[in-house]
């Protein structure tokens, strides 16, 4: 036998989870992946990065797509269907680094935090959408809102003047500011929430209950979802028809949103070529590339570790990957289509300004207030906003229950305490983001992604491509495929990738640190627990590894970073993958010539 065993080791043997179970159709993978990119918290903008881009600008990230998008993934889903593991146990590959799939968990966790917002928001707008006057149409604005005390809004901008000053060395400005009555109902919700100026970090905490509740709805939704649909097949079958669902009724929205004033302009200038949003595009369409894999870095291989053994995942890159484009490119035309319908309210004045905040989430629902049916159009939208957001939710927590079930046995008989456990955990700690710094700040829990996913992108590349070895990663995926893997996406991968990789880390660092300075101290805490502290528990995974292992420091090394247990479940393949390499060894001492 070639591969080393736990055994040999004195370690207690990897025992595979024979009751996992595996997709109900092969596709089922691809809407798995498919509902990754609905994570649509990269659409709300930053202080650093901006993503109401042209399509023009969207062309860097079909360059990055064969760079290092589609080989990585191919990794990614190598690693998982090849094993038949989550992302803590594929890790068997190399033991010394299984940190890494330890750090997806806690990565994941930090999203599924904060992200109940995105669900609760859609949440909000759905319920409300069955009044009889919206509250957030200019005739509902009255009935809560004092238009003649408050700010301009676009129902009328004589009532008051809410200009912003700017000066310019001895030259002053004066823009005058306009409020969407959407975003104002929003803030009802917070007595404290300026959305024209910059978070108050000294203001107290402030909790609204209104929102409180709708968490509750929200993770009571997703802890359902797991009673009825806790099996793989089941839970595949349900993603595959969300997804649909979810792009139906995004096409359907798209095509009522062209008829908005100044949608049509909005859409022009969306496929007009622009030379500066292309340049702005290298940098942004970056980390819509991360967000392929998962808010956890290790979703794709937990995800592929239900595909049949001889599934195509070169083939099935491929299609996420455009699949994944796709999506971005409609969320981008609805985002350039509302922004336009905004503007057509001050065209031709340069002196003033549509505050149009979080404009998929907030700012849309001015905008649906204005069309024909609006309460219907309303609760379509937004219940696509939400079917996106449960995807992405319950997606990662469905991989996350799943890596943990592959590496420790004992969790496998209580996996329904587990779940549930894990669902009221999370939605304990999201109570944060009910407040009124949570709900401002947690773009920065969002931005460490591009920090985290660069670095564990390049320590995937140096386990894989240098540490297991080219070779023999070649030779694995050329046996489970029956096809190999090109040399020339080795090359860009082991040479070329990790040059960008460094840069993205190094831009990382420095948006990472920025975003924190200006955050709130709680969240700042939240990101040193969940994702510093996990990252620094790589070299401490791997020391403690040695610290078990028996010989010199450099032998113990070596072991611990050789594939432990490190074969195909199946009876049937690994028996196969046994006689494959017997066979390659006897081929190789065979060619050895004598001196």
């Amino acid at each position: 036998m070639l591969y080393e065993t736990s055994y040999d080791t004195g370690l207690k043997p990897f025992s595979p989870d024979l009751k996992r179970g595996k997709w109900e159709k092969p596709t089922d993978y691809l809407f798995a992946c498919f509902g990754l990119a609905l994570k649509l918290d990269i659409f709300v903008a930053s202080y650093w990065f901006f993503f109401d881009m042209g399509i023009f600008a969207m062309m860097p990230y079909l360059v990055y797509m064969v760079i290092y998008l589609v080989p990585i993934m191919v990794i990614h889903s190598f690693m998982g269907q090849f094993s038949s593991s989550g992302f803590i146990s594929a890790f068997r590959l190399s033991p010394f680094f299984k940190g890494m799939g330890y750090v997806s968990v806690f990565l994941t966790i930090a999203m599924l935090v904060y992200y109940s917002i995105f669900a609760a928001v859609p949440l909000l707008f759905m319920i409300n959408s069955f009044r009889p006057t919206l509250p957030w149409s200019c005739e509902g604005l009255k009935s809560w809102y004092n238009e003649s005390a408050g700010k301009t809004t676009i129902c009328n901008v004589t009532i008051s003047e809410d200009f912003m000053s700017m000066s310019d060395n001895d030259t002053e400005f004066r823009r005058l500011l306009v409020h969407l009555p959407s975003v104002l109902y929003f803030q009802y919700h917070f007595e404290t929430v300026e959305e024209d100026n910059f978070p108050d970090l000294s203001q107290e905490y402030e909790l609204s209950w209104r929102f409180v509740g709708l968490f509750i709805l929200v993770w009571a939704m997703v802890a359902f979802i797991f009673y009825k649909f806790s099996e793989t097949a089941k839970f595949g079958k349900f993603l595959r028809y969300m997804v649909i669902v979810t792009l139906i009724l995004l096409l359907l929205c798209f095509g009522r949103f062209l008829f908005l004033p100044g949608a049509l302009l909005g859409l022009k200038n969306f496929m007009k070529p622009n030379l500066e949003e292309m340049l702005m595009g290298v940098s942004s369409t970056f980390i819509m590339v991360l967000h392929a894999f998962g808010a956890g870095w290790g979703s794709v291989i937990a995800l592929s570790s239900f595909n049949e053994f001889k599934t195509d995942i070169m083939a099935y890159s491929w299609i996420i990957s455009f699949g994944q484009i796709f999506i971005f490119i409609m969320f981008g035309m609805v985002s350039f289509m509302l922004d336009h319908y905004f503007n057509a309210y001050i065209e031709g004045s340069f002196d003033t300004q549509v505050l149009s905040h979080w404009v998929l989430f907030l700012s849309g629902a001015t905008a649906l207030s204005s069309l024909g049916w609006p309460n219907l159009w309303t609760f379509i939208y937004y219940t696509m906003l939400l079917m996106a957001a449960l995807i992405v939710i319950t997606t990662q927590i469905f991989t996350v229950l799943q890596s943990l079930f592959d590496e420790f046995e004992i969790l496998r008989v209580r996996k329904q305490e587990v779940t549930f456990g894990l669902i009221g955990g999370i939605a304990v700690c999201s109570l944060f983001f009910c407040t009124n710094h949570g709900i401002i700040f947690f773009s920065a829990l969002s931005l460490d992604v591009i920090f985290s996913h660069s670095l564990l992108h390049l320590l995937l590349l140096l386990v894989v491509l240098w540490i297991y070895g080219r070779e023999r990663f070649q030779r694995d995926i050329e046996f489970m495929l029956g096809q190999p893997f090109a040399s020339w996406k080795v090359f860009i991968l082991r040479f070329i990738a990790p040059i960008i990789l460094i840069i993205c880390l190094l831009i990382g660092i420095f948006v990472c640190v920025m975003e924190h300075s200006y955050s709130s101290e709680i969240v700042l805490v939240m990101s040193i627990i969940l994702v510093v502290i996990p990252i620094l528990a790589i070299p401490g995974y791997g020391i403690y590894f040695l610290y078990l292992s028996t010989g010199t420091f450099w032998e113990r090394f070596k072991r611990t970073c050789r594939p432990t247990d490190w074969y195909p479940v199946e009876m049937e393949h690994r028996q196969k993958y046994e006689e494959s390499l017997n066979n390659s060894d006897m081929t190789q001492q065979l060619t050895i010539v004598p001196n």
